[in-house]
């Protein structure tokens, strides 16, 4: 009897640590994934795009090709490089980080660039060049796991630098659960977004009263719109997220932490000039706003490099 007891009492005990690391791994991930919020609202504006000019029944099969793509980018792929990064070479994080900041601006910037002096893009040429539906299902199914592969490398280095040191096995569990929910939360939204306009095209032939006929037309105009401001506000994010990053990396390495210490001051100074109950959002506008436009400025000036490395690679 006396050894069923303390069975027991190793059982309880082992339960008490199971629920204390999962809720160490509820913690840490929303800690990480509030990080990763920029990347993830460009995500979800980018994927809708690969799934125009197919017929209603591929949209939903293209989106789960896509998602299953990203699970393996995240959990297959990129969470061992990022423990093995982690546990060897720590000091790699940084100057990734900075790496895929970088991406992020000349991203950010190349639209909006694009949006004042429309061009061509490549990949829209060649899906004209595609002829076969199957085929040009396939290479645009490609073209948005190798987009997702970049987006999601941003997203495992972001949320590893943010999640606070740990054992190894409760990082790599919360690097999981952030991919997992990540993905989840993006395709499924993709998902909602691209059937919306059959949502309300359905509502608008047979719905039983005028209000939701007249709801269904509403979504079906609404949702090209809603698409552009969903666009605009990615970018926005980028510029932001990617600007932050290389200003806190600048910082943080000591090669030039003068405007990172600028925009610290900014947001301070107007902070307290504000009504009481405003400060914290007062300060995290300004910090927004100038992050986003030095990741601007990055962006540009990494456009023509981009284009010429990338112009290289091409020929070769």
């Amino acid at each position: 009897m006396s050894g069923l007891l303390a069975l027991l009492d190793d059982v309880a005990a082992i339960a008490k640590v199971a629920a204390s690391s999962v809720d160490d791994v509820a913690a840490m991930t929303v800690e990480a994934g509030t990080k990763t919020a920029g990347i993830v609202i460009d995500d979800a504006a980018v994927t809708p795009t690969y799934v125009q000019g197919f017929k209603a029944e591929r949209e939903l099969p293209i989106i789960w090709k896509i998602t299953k793509g990203s699970f393996f980018n995240k959990l297959v792929v990129l969470l061992p490089l990022a423990m093995l990064m982690n546990a060897f070479a720590p000091w790699l994080v940084t100057p990734l980080l900075m790496l895929g900041g970088g991406y992020l601006c000349f991203e950010g910037a190349e639209k909006v660039v694009h949006a004042f002096a429309p061009h061509a893009d490549a990949h829209v040429a060649a899906d004209f060049a595609v002829g076969d539906p199957a085929q040009l299902e396939e290479a645009r199914v490609k073209g948005a796991i190798k987009t997702d592969f970049i987006l999601s490398a941003e997203i495992m280095t972001i949320s590893l630098a943010a999640i606070p040191a740990a054992t190894f096995w409760l990082e790599a569990a919360t690097l999981a659960v952030v991919g997992i929910a990540i993905t989840i939360v993006v395709y499924g939204s993709v998902a909602l977004i691209v059937k919306m306009d059959d949502v309300g095209l359905w509502l608008a032939r047979t719905g039983r009263t005028d209000a939701g006929r007249r709801f269904g037309r509403a979504l079906v105009r609404g949702m090209p719109k809603f698409l552009k401001v969903l666009s605009v506000v990615g970018t926005a994010a980028m510029l932001w997220v990617g600007g932050s990053i290389i200003l806190h990396g600048l910082e943080v390495t000591h090669l030039w932490a003068t405007p990172y210490e600028a925009i610290h001051h900014w947001a301070e100074a107007v902070a307290a000039n504000v009504g009481a109950g405003w400060q914290g959002f007062a300060s995290w506008a300004v910090t927004a706003v100038a992050d986003g436009v030095f990741g601007f400025v990055v962006g540009l000036l990494l456009i023509p490099i981009v284009t010429r490395v990338f112009g290289l690679f091409a020929k070769a």
